[in-house]
């Protein structure tokens, strides 16, 4: 049994250590918003926070996880409240949005570590976070955005 805390629930998984934490949230937990993209934690779209530091779900061993806190983008704001989420809404940032989970919790994790990015500081945190239909002038007004509030 691996123990850990998902959006501030305290749960019990009888799983193998080394599955990944993606395949845990979605497959056992029932959490869909992490997406699986590349599965080598390339593109982003499986972060995830692990005691509030943007980690790739999909290279994460469960073992890694036991006994801390994760939030999952189901998590974030619980009823889409999260400035960043409320931002991604004002700029219509998704396209397609099958990125846009990641993108928000690497956006989150960034606001948390310095609420007054740069632009500089916005394109280099954000660098490892992959949108397919190019959506990153949208996402950086958007981090801009949700920094002012």
């Amino acid at each position: 049994m691996i123990s850990l805390t998902v959006n501030n629930k305290i749960l019990k998984l009888d799983i193998e250590p080394q599955m990944p934490l993606l395949y845990a949230l979605r497959d056992e937990l029932k959490l869909t918003g992490t997406k699986f993209g590349c599965g080598a934690g390339q593109c982003g779209a499986c972060t995830v926070h692990l005691d509030g530091q943007a980690i790739r779900s999909c290279i994460t061993p469960i073992s890694v996880v036991a006994d801390k806190k994760i939030t999952t983008i189901e998590g974030l704001g619980g009823s889409d409240d999260h400035k960043i989420q409320i931002a991604w809404k004002e700029f219509k940032v998704p396209q397609c949005g099958y990125c846009q989970s990641g993108q928000m919790m690497s956006a989150a994790a960034l606001l948390k570590q310095n609420s007054d990015p740069t632009e500089q500081q916005i394109e280099s945190f954000m660098q490892g976070n992959i949108c397919r239909c190019g959506t990153y002038k949208r996402i950086k007004a958007a981090i801009q955005s949700a920094a002012k509030k």
